[in-house]
């Protein structure tokens, strides 16, 4: 009995200090028919859990693990939508986005009773690769034609 006590305790400290990110990428924003609100479609979604300390360089190096290549990483505000997608590109942001996902944690604990006390809202991030280079086209050489014409438009 004293065994499983200490193991709810460790798995409630170990879940406080873990950040669970519902990351999707590889997909595209796109409106909804009906009402025209922004949706996420295609490509893939999966959960990385992170330490609470993770720097961001730490946290995108772990997404860069995670999707195969380089990402531009965008969050949801708690409450928000795909139209207000914060990135996150510094330490200072990344804590920010912890602080208001917190807050917003604190608000549901507070407004209803009926969530485990250890469940967190996961943090909604979008993930963005690299954007595809255009090919580059070497300027066309004036066809014959036109090269004739201007040059008797000039003599």
């Amino acid at each position: 009995m004293v065994v499983a006590n200490q193991e709810t305790a460790l798995h409630r400290s170990s879940t406080a200090a873990a950040l669970k990110f519902l990351c999707s990428y590889g997909g595209q924003i796109l409106p909804r028919r009906p009402d025209g609100h922004l949706r996420y479609v295609g490509g893939v979604t999966r959960i990385l859990v992170v330490d609470r300390s993770v720097s961001c360089a730490e946290l995108m190096a772990k997404l860069e693990e995670f999707c195969g290549s380089s990402v531009a990483l965008k969050c949801e505000l708690p409450g928000g939508d795909l139209e207000t997608l914060v990135s996150v590109k510094s330490d200072e942001d990344l804590a920010n986005l912890i602080e208001e996902y917190d807050m917003a944690w604190l608000r549901s604990r507070s407004s209803s009773s009926s969530s485990p006390p250890d469940a967190r809202l996961q943090i909604k991030a979008v993930l963005f690769g690299p954007k595809p280079r255009k090919p580059t086209s070497l300027p066309r050489s004036p066809s014959p034609s036109a090269t004739s014409s201007f040059g008797s438009m000039i003599s």
